[in-house]
């Protein structure tokens, strides 16, 4: 990790994360936990172990948070403080059984927030440009849209949209899921459309493997460069 000027003027500067580098820290929390917990790793990884997970992480997690007065289509918010751990609210809309993979997409990304940028928020707000009390919490509140993808200038968003990908579905696992599609459908070498019938199939057989929505495996396969559109040519790390 290394840190660059915050270009969005929100801090005087910020963390920026090589891709490997979260996929390594992502992978090895998963890891970690299901092997304590399980004495075994499998996928999907339960809502319940992410729930589980995140109580670890958090001084306080709210599952069922009225966050309509938080703005329009905020569906969770981490609340920040510097003398404790965090306190992650999600909607309580999206604990109806029918909104499963929000929820869990939902989840991941707060604690990718939790897990990559608690550390700016510790100890005095020297560093933020925030006007805030010392003793207030600073709450960043994430909305629908930019839970699974969210534009790299805004790198808060990204990083946490990333870390959702990664937790859910962390890169070993991952490779060897689409190893074994690629070998059951004899898929051909090299990447696929996302719109093809072998890219909508590799979409469908991942969203399954581990419980998420096909948007969401979607979004995992093009960074992990194994899916290409006309619209994300190239390099999602580019």
């Amino acid at each position: 990790m290394n840190w660059v000027k915050d270009s969005t003027g929100r801090f005087l500067r910020r963390p920026y994360y090589s891709p490997q580098e979260m996929e390594a820290r992502c992978e090895a929390i998963i890891i970690d936990h299901l092997t304590k917990r399980h004495g075994a790793i499998e996928f999907p990884i339960t809502t319940d172990d992410l729930t589980v997970l995140m109580e670890t992480m958090v001084d306080d997690l709210d599952l069922f948070a009225d966050l309509s007065q938080e703005g329009q289509d905020v569906e969770g918010v981490t609340d920040f403080f510097s003398d404790r751990l965090p306190k992650i609210r999600v909607e309580r809309t999206l604990s109806n059984p029918r909104m499963v993979n929000r929820l869990r997409t939902t989840l991941t990304h707060e604690l990718g927030h939790v897990v990559f940028h608690k550390m700016m928020f510790d100890g005095p707000r020297s560093g933020s440009l925030f006007d805030a009390d010392e003793t207030q919490a600073l709450s960043n509140k994430c909305k629908r849209d930019r839970i699974l993808e969210a534009p790299q200038t805004d790198w808060m968003e990204w990083q946490a949209g990333f870390a959702c990908g990664a937790l859910l579905m962390p890169q070993g696992a991952l490779s060897a899921a689409v190893r074994l599609v690629g070998e059951e459908r004899r898929l051909p070498a090299g990447k696929l459309s996302a719109n093809s019938e072998h890219g909508l199939a590799l979409i469908s057989s991942v969203a399954k493997s581990f419980g998420v929505s096909h948007d969401a495996a979607r979004v995992r396969l093009h960074q992990r460069e194994v899916l290409v559109t006309a619209a994300h040519a190239g390099s999602l790390f580019s």
